[in-house]
């Protein structure tokens, strides 16, 4: 369901009906001295000043979403109800999701929210790894980006509440010149580290497979996602980058999770 058309489309209908009942209707009932609006006004014109604000509000600054899945685990947890900044990355069209004006780009370590470019009526929630034009390489379960590896501490148990598995937790940090951003990862010790994708993907000639990982150079306009789950995302090595255009926003914060109330706050 495309909410933000229906938004669209409920924000056109009430708006003519506002329109017409202030400048033809309104005048009419007040000449007849009539004050009661006819039901049919009450359940557009009405409407149209909060399903407006609604409108602008989901479509310009921010928007909800619910994690459905545990492929951001640890930083994110199945059912949390999370917030994304919409203009952070410039000012885009509802509905057709053309961006218009530039105000930034998704920077390394950034979690985001996209339309899943094999089915864009998908949303899906990863962090981006490496930016256009980066060489990123995976391999044995670590990362590199251009020649320079990341680093890790911690290395503790870490029960993973989906699988119901014990994996270990890592802090998982990017060079000062990368950006510095560091963030929690959790991998599963008995799972190999290799994987070849589903099927061939715009972009996939940029990308070598060998058995320990993988090795891509991010074409330009695209990025890298990947969960912070490692062996449990579908993410970029699977599926291909992201493209920029498939970008709804930057997630910032968890505003509730029922199961939780101490999820709530921000996160890397």
């Amino acid at each position: 369901m495309n909410f933000a058309l229906i938004l669209f489309v409920l924000v056109i209908i009430s708006g003519i009906a506002w329109v017409a009942d202030k400048w033809h209707f309104a005048p009419q009932r007040r000449a007849a001295g009539i004050e009661r609006m006819p039901l049919w006004l009450e359940y557009t014109a009405s409407f149209f000043p909060v399903i407006c604000a609604v409108f602008v509000l989901r479509s310009f600054i921010v928007e909800p979403f619910k994690i459905p899945s545990g492929s951001m685990i640890p930083t994110l947890q199945i059912g949390d109800f999370i917030l994304v900044n919409k203009f952070t990355y410039g000012i885009r069209l509802p509905v057709i999701n053309k961006k218009v004006i530039q105000l930034g780009s998704p920077q390394r370590g950034d979690v985001v929210v996209f339309r899943y470019p094999r089915d864009e009526s998908v949303d899906y929630i990863k962090r981006i790894v490496a930016l256009p034009g980066d060489v990123i390489e995976y391999q044995d379960k670590r990362l590199k980006i251009n020649g320079q590896a990341l680093s890790y501490s911690g290395g503790e148990s870490y029960l993973d509440p989906e699988s119901m598995r014990y994996d270990k937790r890592f802090t998982e940090s990017f060079p000062a010149d990368l950006g510095g951003n560091h963030h929690e990862i959790i991998n599963d010790p008995d799972r190999p580290a290799g994987m070849f994708p589903a099927e061939r993907f715009p972009g996939f000639e940029a990308c070598h497979y060998i058995n320990a990982g993988l090795v891509c150079t991010v074409p330009p306009g695209s990025y890298f996602a990947m969960g912070d789950n490692r062996d449990n995302s579908a993410d970029s090595r699977y599926w291909g980058f992201v493209p920029d255009q498939n970008i709804v926003g930057k997630a910032f914060f968890v505003w509730l999770n029922l199961g939780s109330l101490s999820r709530i706050g921000g996160f890397n």
